[in-house]
């Protein structure tokens, strides 16, 4: 693992995810101050949604011609330009903004960022191999859990105390420093000298030595000496004619017809999309009416329930890192044992009415969601070659934000007219749909790498 650069990567989605929170928490309060409109508010949330999901439809256009480090500098560097656009317009605007000026720059934070997961997803497998591979995503999990217990809970204190423009103002400090972090990372296919000052990618397509780089074994690239390990990821500079280039609309399919060629690809996705349509019941609207409604508790249940699963996620990663040995070599097994465990415990959830036995239902599930969402992002990594990889992690991107949309709008409506009880059984159904997929279609998953990547069309 290249420990350096991994922990520079940890520490900028730390500090971003942070910043993202503490402005989301603080602008949609100053909103709701201003307007006295809770439409005007869910425009914030809704506005991310909609430009991060245009952003990674783009994003295979911009992931073709620059190095991933490149990627995320230019990403916290716009949102930080244009954060700085939306801090300085409310403090020169006062009690009147311009809204319409306030939501451009939202989405335009937004739309930056929707690069950011596929990038850092993306090089992950290009820092880390073998067991070192699950353990990085491990770490990113229990990094983003952690930022999301703590976020949601100080950043509502910080608004308290502070006010939204100076909690908009500790945000931007935090986006300063996860910039900071950024410049510092390096890609190892990348060569030596810095990205911007050579931004563009010298990984070229259809590199198959280089999908060693994430083998099963643990054993490629980073074990080459630099000058074997230059020639194999770019070829001698004296054979190596430059490819034809691409029209724009070929690069935007290329992720598609990846994941179409692929029966692992597709088989991991559709399982994503099926877990993902009843992932949006731990929305905090969600939360809140089963506490409410349910549990017959005030809101402040809602927090409690909210820190009890998060908890849970974090002490489950840190058992899943613990046990990366183990789960390494029993990927899909851990997938199907935590989504099933999952379902069950949500199914649970549902149908109990007692409150401290609801927190500690909510406790025990982070073990499985843990094991789940990191086999299944590591089966992701391991089944397409570093080069392909951003292009597919964007169709993915693209599909999370519309699957989740529409599980939003679907769950909204079966709480209004089915019960929230019936919206938890549902949720916990759609799981074990998934899993019941993932079984028939365990020949398909258990694809070895090498077999995957034969199976994927080249995309030069």
């Amino acid at each position: 693992m290249h420990k350096r650069s991994f922990t520079y990567l940890l520490g900028t989605q730390t500090m971003s995810n942070a910043a993202d929170i503490l402005y989301i928490m603080a602008l949609v309060s100053l909103v709701f101050h201003e307007t006295d409109s809770i439409f005007s508010s869910v425009l914030v949330p809704l506005l991310r949604m909609g430009a991060q999901m245009i952003s990674g439809f783009l994003a295979p256009l911009i992931l073709a011609r620059f190095q991933l480090p490149f990627i995320l500098f230019v990403s916290q560097l716009g949102q930080l330009a244009f954060f700085t656009v939306l801090l300085g317009h409310l403090w020169s605007a006062g009690t009147e903004p311009i809204w319409a000026i306030v939501f451009m720059m939202v989405a335009a934070m937004s739309f930056l960022d929707g690069w950011t997961t596929p990038a850092r997803n993306a090089l992950i497998p290009r820092l880390a191999s073998g067991e070192g591979l699950m353990r990085a995503n491990s770490l990113v999990s229990v990094s983003d859990q952690t930022v999301q217990l703590a976020g949601w809970g100080l950043s509502g204190v910080l608004v308290a105390m502070l006010g939204p423009e100076k909690t908009l103002l500790v945000a931007g400090g935090l986006y300063m420093i996860a910039m900071i972090f950024t410049s510092l990372i390096r890609d190892p296919l990348e060569g030596k000298t810095h990205y911007l000052l050579q931004p563009g990618t010298r990984v070229r397509d259809g590199e198959e030595l280089a999908f060693e780089a994430v083998s099963e074994l643990g054993q490629g690239h980073h074990d080459l000496p630099p000058v074997q390990l230059e020639e194999m990821l770019h070829g001698p500079e004296s054979d190596s004619p430059p490819l034809p280039p691409k029209r724009k609309k070929e690069i935007l399919r290329e992720g598609w017809s990846l994941i179409g060629a692929s029966r692992r690809l597709k088989a991991l996705i559709f399982m994503d999309m099926i877990d993902l349509l009843g992932g949006s019941v731990w929305v905090g609207a969600f939360t809140l009416a089963f506490a409410q409604q349910v549990l017959h508790k005030s809101e402040a249940w809602w927090g409690y329930i909210n820190a009890a699963y998060f908890a849970g996620a974090i002490g489950g990663g840190f058992v899943v890192l613990a046990c990366v040995k183990h789960l390494q070599r029993r990927l899909l097994p851990a997938m199907l044992v935590g989504m099933t465990g999952y379902g069950l415990l949500t199914a649970w959830y549902a149908l109990n009415t007692l409150p401290p036995l609801t927190l500690l239902i909510v406790l025990l599930m982070g073990l499985p969601a843990e094991m789940s969402v990191v086999s299944r992002r590591t089966m992701m990594q391991m089944s397409v070659s570093v080069h392909d990889l951003p292009k597919v992690l964007s169709a993915q991107a693209t599909l999370t934000s519309l699957t989740f949309c529409i599980s939003l709008l679907l769950m909204g409506w079966i709480a209004d007219h089915l019960g929230i009880v019936n919206l938890y059984l549902f949720s916990s159904l759609l799981t074990l749909i998934a899993v019941i997929y993932g079984i028939f279609s365990r020949r398909a998953l258990a694809t070895s790498l090498t077999a995957a990547v034969a199976a994927a069309p080249s995309s030069k």
